[in-house]
């Protein structure tokens, strides 16, 4: 077996809980995948330039990076965490239905900042739920979480793309058509959403046809739906709804029964070191808490060094589906455009894949290795690809590779931090953010770049950017010990104080006993 008994029994009495936020996450994917393949559509849609159409996806990243650094405030109660994921979930469907009434091109950047900031919302707050249900065994379920981001990815774009558009408007420069193509390549002419397309045009101007792509979102907002009534329903389980009482005791009760049983008296112990830890904050109250002055060097070191490299990682995975299919189709490869459509879409698959391998290699291994493996497996790949960089087909290899090994290093990393700080919980919400962050600046960085020296920094920028990684995990890796020192120093002190008290405790005792038997 894969998983022992101990594993079982706890997402057996919690399986209501995670069942709840991994359908959320499938949300959150099926929201961040849907606009590369449908932009030209929109662009029709709200009669823009191309130029104007991409503040779309900076105003859902930047929205996205806002709610992932507020989505802890939710955490205080569970009802505020379950409220927010509701609100959240249903957000994103309704967002859904009205994008096809978004005629100008300011009202669907709105439309989609308000999504981001959504979905920023579920990714912290599933996060930090699932590492306060689980802890040091959160790893495995953190993966089938992020799973479930790359399983609502892969959905999205095949729900699109028979309601897509070929030509579009007809009203495209020559650059602007090659961009919007990459877009649509991307995800179009994968394997897994090969469809028989009616390329006859209705008529009017010469490559211009009606798009029906207003049914593709209208029926993800209805695949979505499912998602905001499963969270209701466990706030119904949990008696969080006032006018619909449920007549089962709250699963958290039941949870918490269990625990005592385990843990007996040191209940008190954990009560009283999560308020002295604050709880699972927002990234702007784990700042400013007054208990944090006390705290070593190595404490906020893990918290930076931590997020330096998701951010770096993170920033990789958005590059690399962002501009490999233009790498592709760039000198010296030069792979024909229906070819290279493949490439983002192997991606996507692997990290797919890769984060259900990772399952149970989570149980059996500890996040640390995990991490090591896959953040040297990164850089040999994008070394490779740098080397062979002619090789068309170690391109399909090397983005197969390189999906891989990326795939996991986010709750792999997640689980390894929260393990070091005793489930504090800020490292989740610092981490979520960098992640965000990394994401939208990395793009835009390596983006820039390519435009203005060529193809081949492509790879270039993806090898300095891993080794920057590889080199900040080490630097976490030397603080990690640092602070276990620190930890086992303080415990050490404690030890010293309390044995002399006991000490005196003892002959006193001893002297007061004699004289009342006298």
């Amino acid at each position: 077996m894969f998983v022992d008994d101990r594993i079982l029994t706890l997402f057996k009495r919690n399986a209501h809980h995670t069942l709840t936020y991994w359908s959320v996450f499938f949300s959150f994917g099926l929201c961040i995948a849907f606009l590369g393949p449908t932009i030209l559509d929109l662009q029709c849609q709200t009669n823009s330039t191309l130029n104007q159409i991409t503040w779309v996806f900076f105003s859902q990243q930047f929205c996205l990076l806002i709610g992932s650094s507020i989505g802890g405030i939710f955490k205080r109660t569970l009802f505020s965490a379950l409220s927010a994921l509701f609100v959240s979930a249903l957000i994103i469907s309704v967002i859904f239905a009205i994008i096809p009434l978004c005629k100008n091109v300011l009202v669907l950047a709105i439309a989609m900042a308000v999504s981001g900031l959504a979905m920023g919302i579920i990714d912290t707050i599933a996060n930090i739920q699932l590492v306060s249900i689980y802890q040091k065994d959160s790893a495995v379920f953190l993966q089938a979480l992020h799973f479930f981001i790359g399983f609502g990815a892969l959905v999205s774009p095949l729900i699109a793309d028979p309601f897509l558009s070929e030509t579009g408007c007809g009203n495209h420069t020559g650059n602007s058509t090659e961009m919007v193509h990459h877009f649509r390549s991307m995800l179009r002419n994968s394997p897994i959403a090969q469809h028989s397309i009616n390329d006859s045009h209705s008529s009017g101007e010469p490559g211009e046809e009606d798009s029906n792509v207003h049914y593709a979102f209208w029926i993800m907002a209805l695949i979505n739906l499912p998602v905001p009534i499963a969270v209701l329903f466990l706030m119904y389980r949990e008696q969080f709804i006032p006018c619909c009482p449920s007549g089962t005791p709250r699963l958290l009760d039941k949870d918490e029964l269990a625990m005592e049983n385990h843990q007996g008296a040191e209940a008190p112990d954990v009560e009283q070191s999560e308020h002295s830890a604050g709880g699972h904050g927002d990234i702007f109250s784990c700042c400013r808490n007054d208990n944090l002055r006390g705290l070593p060097v190595s404490f906020f070191m893990i918290h930076i060094l931590g997020g330096l490299v998701l951010f770096m990682t993170d920033g990789i995975v958005g590059t690399y589906a962002g501009f490999v299919y233009t790498y592709g189709v760039s000198e010296p490869i030069s792979l024909p455009h229906k070819t290279a459509g493949y490439l983002a879409s192997i991606f996507w698959a692997a990290i797919t894949a890769g984060r259900l391998l990772s399952i149970p290699l989570s149980y059996r291994f500890k996040p640390v290795k995990l991490l090591m493996f896959n953040l040297a497996g990164a850089i040999v790949t994008v070394l490779m690809l740098l080397i062979f960089y002619t090789s068309t087909i170690f391109l399909f290899v090397g983005t197969c590779l390189c999906g891989l090994f990326l795939s996991s290093i986010f709750p792999c990393m997640l689980a390894y931090t929260e393990d070091i700080l005793d489930y504090q919980g800020c490292a989740t919400s610092v981490l979520v953010t960098s992640a965000g962050m990394g994401e939208m600046v990395m793009q835009v960085l390596v983006g820039s770049i390519i435009q203005t020296e060529g193809s081949y920094s492509f790879p270039l920028c993806g090898m300095i950017i891993a080794c920057l990684g590889f080199i900040f995990f080490i630097g976490l890796l030397l603080f990690h010990r640092m602070h276990r020192n620190y930890l086992t120093g303080t415990s050490r002190k404690s030890a010293m104080v309390e044995e002399p008290a006991t000490e005196q405790s003892g002959p006193a005792r001893t002297e007061q006993t004699e004289s009342s038997s006298s």
